[in-house]
This record gives structure tokens, C-alpha cells and sequence, in this order.
């Protein structure tokens, strides 16, 4: 069994993920649930980034440009979606933040009709 990465600061966003979910439900925007989600960060003292810029660099020339929606204590990253399913451009999306920041976790996390589904990602390509 392998290791979990950022085991309690993990469960201090799921709470915040699940706590926003059970006051206001489905039926939102992401960009609605990115403002909820904020501002339970800011009330549990989470520190974060929120629309984080980032770009990918490529023989000295920017060949894509992005957003991702939490940067959490420097460590996490945290994408949110609202879909009925996992699809695999969701997970490669956050993969490619990972290696753009090099960083080890992300959590995507999937906002559903019946609930909050939550996929954790890792880099392979570093080490912690």
C-alpha cells in the first residue's frame, strides 16, 4: 500500500469541500463553488491560491496558458468540476499542473447530483 500524501491537509479541504456541498447542494457553477470554497478556506485558515496563472514553456516560447482553480498551502492543488463522471481530459488537466508546478497531489474533485466524488493524482515524476 502506498503512501498518502498530505494525509491531514487533504482532510481539512475534503471538509471544506464537503461542508460546502451539504449548505448549498448541486445545481451551481464551478466558478460559484470556487467562491464557496474560498471562503470556507478562509474561515477553517487554509492558505491558498485561487485562479492560480500559469503557462508551459517550450523552447523559450509559451505554448499553453492556464488556470488552475486552488493552489492550497503551496502543496495541493485542487480542481473542481461539475460533471456527472471522471473524464480522462479532467485527470490529464490536472496532471499538467502538477509537472508545470512540481508538485505531487492533486485533487480533482467532481461535484455531482448525487454528491461529491473525489479522484487523487499523483505526480510520479517527483519525489517528496
Amino acid at each position: 500500500m502506498g503512501k498518502i500524501y498530505y494525509k491531514e491537509l487533504s482532510y481539512k479541504i475534503m471538509g471544506c469541500v464537503f461542508e460546502m456541498y451539504n449548505k448549498v447542494g448541486f445545481g451551481y457553477q464551478e466558478k460559484h463553488y470556487q467562491r464557496i470554497l474560498a471562503e470556507l478556506f478562509v474561515i477553517n485558515n487554509i492558505k491558498f491560491k485561487k485562479e492560480l496563472y500559469g503557462k508551459i514553456i517550450f523552447n523559450n516560447k509559451i505554448i499553453a496558458k492556464y488556470y488552475l482553480d486552488f493552489l492550497v498551502e503551496n502543496k495541493i492543488i485542487v480542481e473542481l468540476k461539475v460533471a456527472n463522471d471522471f473524464y480522462t481530459k479532467h485527470i490529464m488537466q490536472v496532471l499538467t499542473y502538477l509537472k508545470a508546478h512540481n508538485l505531487k497531489l492533486g485533487l480533482l474533485i467532481l461535484i455531482t447530483k448525487s454528491g461529491i466524488e473525489t479522484k487523487r493524482i499523483l505526480n510520479s515524476q517527483i519525489k517528496i
